[in-house]
C-alpha cells in the first residue's frame, strides 16, 4: 500500500524536525519544505539566527537529509514583507502592540503550506506545534485543540486557521512535552535536539523595535505627551513605539506615586498614564475575529479567554456583535489589556476563536 504523503513545515527546529520523525514512524511519506520570508539585505544586518536566517534553512535541510525526505524551500518574502512586517510598522505607529506571529500565521504559513501541497500533489500539512486538531463525532467539525504540555502550548497563536486548514492539518508534538521532543531528535541524531528555543521576533532579532521601524517604515519616533486619564500633561515623551500597555520604568515623569502606562493614542499621539488600580479592565472588545472549532454564534457563550500568548485563562462570557466583532466579559478584571494583542477564547481543552483587541475598558 502506498503511503500518505505529507508536506512538514520545518523552521530549522528542534520541534518540526521531530514531527516530520514521528509523521515516518507513524507510516507516513513526509515531504519537507522551509518558508524563506526575509533574508539580511531586508533587515540591514546580519541575521545569523531566528526562524528567518540562512542558518536554520541549512538546520532544516540537515534534518530531512538524516530522515531521508525530500526537501524544498520556497520564497514568500514579498508576502511576508506585506502582511507582517508592513502590519507590524502601521500597527505600531497607530499606538498598537501587534504579535507578527499571529499576522504570519494567518496570512503566510499555513496558506502556503497548503497551496505548495497542492502543487505537489500531498494530501496533508504538518508542522511542530505545540497544539492538537481532532474532529467533533456529532458535529462534523474540525477542532484545534491546546498542547498536552501547558507551559508549551502554542493554540493562543494558531486562532486563525480555519476549517480547510484543520481538515488538513497533522500536529505531531501536540501530545508531547518538550523533553520527549528533544529526546526523540536526540535518538534519531538531528542535529537541533539541543538547539535552543528562538525568543525574539525574526525580523528584529536585536529587539531594537524603534531602530526596525525607522529602518524598515520610514516611521519617525516624534515626541508628544504624557497625559493623565483627565488629559492633564505629565511631561514627554519620545515616540510611541517606546512605551507598552503596563509599563512603570523608564517613563521618565516625576510623580508622588507610581504611574503606568495605560494605553497609547496614536491619533493625538499621546500615551495616557495613571495608577495600577486604572490597569484592570472587565471588558474586551476584538474585532476579525475567527471562530475555529465552533461555528459562528449569535447567543452569549460561557467561556475562558487571554489576552496574551503567556496569561492563564480566565473565566467569562463570550458576546458575539455585527461585523465579525465580539465582546468578553470577564468575571474578574484583566491587567494590561493592550490594543493589537489577540483575545483568544476556549471551552475546555478547545480553542473557539479569536481576534484582535481594539479597546479595553
Amino acid at each position: 500500500m502506498e503511503k500518505k504523503r505529507v508536506l512538514v513545515g520545518m523552521s530549522g527546529g528542534v520541534d518540526s524536525a521531530a514531527a516530520a520523525a514521528l509523521l515516518q514512524d507513524g507510516g507516513y511519506a513526509a515531504v519537507g519544505c522551509t518558508l524563506r520570508l526575509l533574508d539580511s539585505s531586508v533587515l540591514g544586518q546580519a541575521l545569523e539566527s531566528g526562524c528567518c536566517s540562512l542558518e536554520d534553512v541549512e538546520d532544516a535541510r540537515s534534518a530531512a537529509r538524516r530522515l531521508g525526505m525530500d526537501f524544498y524551500v520556497f520564497n514568500f518574502k514579498d508576502a511576508f514583507r506585506r502582511w507582517v512586517m508592513d502590519d507590524f510598522v502601521a500597527a505600531y505607529q497607530a499606538g498598537r502592540t501587534p504579535n507578527p506571529c499571529i499576522q504570519c500565521n494567518r496570512h503566510i504559513k499555513f496558506d502556503a503550506l497548503l497551496r505548495r501541497a497542492d502543487d505537489l500533489g500531498i494530501g496533508q500539512i504538518a508542522t511542530g506545534h505545540y497544539a492538537r486538531v481532532d474532529r467533533d463525532g456529532e458535529t462534523g467539525r474540525w477542532r484545534l485543540l491546546r498542547g498536552l504540555d501547558r507551559r508549551k502550548d502554542q493554540s493562543y497563536v494558531l486562532y486563525p486557521l480555519t476549517q480547510r486548514h484543520l481538515s488538513r492539518l497533522l500536529l505531531p508534538v501536540g501530545a508531547l512535552n518538550k523533553a520527549e521532543v528533544r529526546a526523540l531528535a536526540e535518538a534519531r541524531g538531528l542535529c537541533s535536539a539541543r538547539k535552543p528555543d528562538s525568543q525574539d521576533i525574526c525580523f528584529v532579532p536585536d529587539g531594537d523595535y524603534p531602530g526596525f521601524l525607522r529602518r524598515w517604515g520610514g516611521a519617525e519616533l516624534t515626541p508628544g505627551d504624557f497625559v493623565d486619564t483627565a488629559g492633564r500633561v505629565l511631561g514627554r515623551h519620545q515616540g510611541l513605539v517606546r512605551y507598552t500597555t503596563g509599563q512603570r520604568r523608564g517613563l521618565g515623569v516625576s510623580a508622588d506615586r507610581p504611574l503606568y502606562v495605560l494605553r497609547k493614542d496614536g491619533e493625538s499621539n499621546t500615551v495616557v498614564l495613571g495608577d495600577e488600580a486604572e490597569l484592570y479592565s472587565g471588558t474586551v472588545w476584538a474585532e476579525d475575529f475567527n471562530w475555529v472549532s465552533l461555528p459562528p454564534r449569535r447567543e452569549p457563550l460561557p467561556v475562558t479567554a487571554k489576552t496574551r500568548y503567556s496569561q492563564t485563562e480566565a473565566a467569562g462570557t463570550l458576546y458575539p456583535e455585527e461585523d465579525g466583532r465580539v465582546r468578553m466579559a470577564f468575571d474578574a478584571p484583566q491587567r494590561a489589556v493592550t490594543a493589537g494583542q489577540s483575545l483568544v477564547v476556549y471551552q475546555g481543552e478547545a480553542v473557539v476563536g479569536g481576534g484582535i483587541i481594539v479597546r479595553a475598558e
